[in-house]
C-alpha cells in the first residue's frame, strides 16, 4: 500500500473544498439519496428503512444490537425506523425469548413479499451511476478499503488518547 507522505498541491490548496474526499463523499451520499428517494418511492421505503430490509431479507431474523451493527446504526437511530417499519406492517419486534434484554426483529410475509418488488432498486442505481459492473465492484472495493482504514486510524487515535489520559 502507498503512504500519502507528500502532496502535490502546495499546502495552502489543502483546506479547498473541492481537494476534500469526505466532501467528495458527502456530495456523492446526497446524491445517491437523491436517486434512492425516486426509485424507492413505488416500495413506501425511505434508504434508511431499505437498508434495514436488505439486512433483514440477507440475513433473517435479527436482535436490534446486530441489526445495528450491519447497518453502522446506533439504537437511537434504528429504533424509529423499526417503529416504522413496524407501523407499516413490514416487520415484527419482539423480545427475546433467550435474552429479556434484547429484542428481534422478523420480517412479516408482506415484508418478505416486497422483496420481490425491490429487485428492480438495483437495476436502477446502477444504471444512475453510469458505471459498469467492474468499476462499480473497484469502488465498492476500494470504498470498503477507505472505511477500514479510517476505522483502524479512529481506533488507535482513541488508544492514543486513552494513554494519554484523555477522555
Amino acid at each position: 500500500m502507498t503512504s500519502c507522505t507528500a502532496s502535490p498541491a502546495p499546502e495552502e490548496d489543502w483546506l479547498r473544498l473541492d481537494r476534500q474526499i469526505c466532501f467528495s463523499l458527502h456530495a456523492a451520499t446526497r446524491a445517491f439519496n437523491g436517486v434512492y428517494r425516486v426509485a424507492l418511492k413505488d416500495l413506501g421505503l425511505t434508504y434508511p428503512q431499505y437498508l434495514v430490509m436488505l439486512v433483514l431479507w440477507e440475513r433473517g431474523e435479527q436482535p436490534v444490537k446486530k441489526l445495528g451493527e450491519h447497518l453502522r446504526l446506533d439504537s437511537g437511530t434504528l429504533s424509529p425506523l423499526l417503529k416504522r417499519l413496524e407501523s407499516a406492517g413490514l416487520v415484527r419486534r419482539e423480545r427475546s425469548a433467550r435474552d429479556e434484554r434484547s429484542v428481534d426483529v422478523r420480517l412479516t410475509p408482506e415484508g418478505r413479499a416486497l422483496r420481490e418488488h425491490a429487485l428492480q432498486v438495483p437495476r436502477k442505481i446502477a444504471a444512475a451511476t453510469g458505471f459498469d459492473f467492474d468499476e462499480m465492484r473497484d469502488l465498492r472495493e476500494r470504498l470498503d478499503r477507505l472505511t477500514a482504514a479510517l476505522d483502524a486510524a479512529a481506533l488507535d487515535d482513541a488508544a492514543l488518547a486513552e494513554g494519554a489520559g484523555v477522555a
